[in-house]
């Protein structure tokens, strides 16, 4: 018969302590380290009726929040602007990532540009330029009547798409509608585009030192992808270039001008 273990002393046993270090416990009772990331899923919370409806709309609210307060911040802009909107009718506006398509998207923002454009700008002016086929072509002068431009946008706006847009007959366009501008007033090219490529019939960095010597300020709102050359025109001229993942951040980063 085998004889029976003799019992270890205290000594002899490994003392685990299942304790956690204080330092490592959160004000939830969970460890501290969590407490610093936000899981999203979490925010999403249903109501009684079993929607969630009403946590979208919470989130929405918090972004209009965010933009207000954007908004408020002090830029420096003059009272009289004359703002050449550069619109792109090329196939690549055809595309259905926004709805139903990328240029009835881009009208649709452009009427409540517009609109918001002459409310806080009432003495300013504005024109409307569209490119496609790699050419350039004045949908409307100068002028401060945004029924003008909304009518033409409305008329004219989509129909035709077709082939490539021309960036630089659209910006030698521009120059030439504003050189008729007053020199105390400022100079603003926006453009909107969706292609990735341009027909350009000369040297774009001609056009990009006439922009910076006429004190032409070049802003882009790109409905793909960074494009270089775009960018530097925007970065040299003093404008922003921006690229917009869907309609509520185009109709954001387009306001922002």
């Amino acid at each position: 018969m085998p004889k029976a273990k003799k019992p270890a002393d205290d000594d002899d046993y490994i003392d685990i302590d299942d304790a956690e270090p204080e330092g490592l416990k959160g004000a939830d009772g969970g460890y501290a380290w969590e407490e610093e990331y936000k899981r999203s899923w979490d925010v999403i919370q249903e109501d009684a009726s079993g929607s969630i409806q009403s946590s979208v709309l919470g989130i929405s609210d918090q972004r209009k929040r965010k933009r207000r307060i954007r908004d408020t911040s002090i830029v420096q802009r003059g009272i009289i602007r004359h703002v050449m909107l550069v619109i792109d009718e090329s196939e690549s506006m055809s595309f259905k990532d926004m709805v139903p398509t990328r240029i009835h998207a881009t009208l649709r923002l452009a009427e409540k540009f517009i609109t918001e454009f002459f409310d806080q700008n009432p003495i300013s002016q504005l024109s409307i330029i569209a490119t496609k086929d790699g050419l350039a072509e004045r949908l409307t002068e100068l002028s401060s009547n945004p029924m003008d431009h909304i009518n033409a946008l409305r008329s004219k706006g989509n129909k035709d798409l077709a082939g490539e847009p021309s960036l630089q007959n659209a910006l030698e366009l521009g120059m030439h509608g504003l050189k008729r501008a007053p020199s105390h007033g400022l100079r603003e090219i926006i453009c909107v585009l969706g292609s990735l490529t341009t027909c350009d019939p000369g040297d774009i960095e001609q056009t990009l030192q006439a922009l910076k010597q006429g004190q032409v300020r070049v802003s882009m709102v790109h409905l793909a992808a960074e494009v270089f050359v775009f960018k530097r025109i925007c970065k040299e001229t003093g404008g922003v270039f921006a690229v917009a993942i869907d309609e509520d951040n185009m109709k954001d980063v387009l306001f922002e001008c």
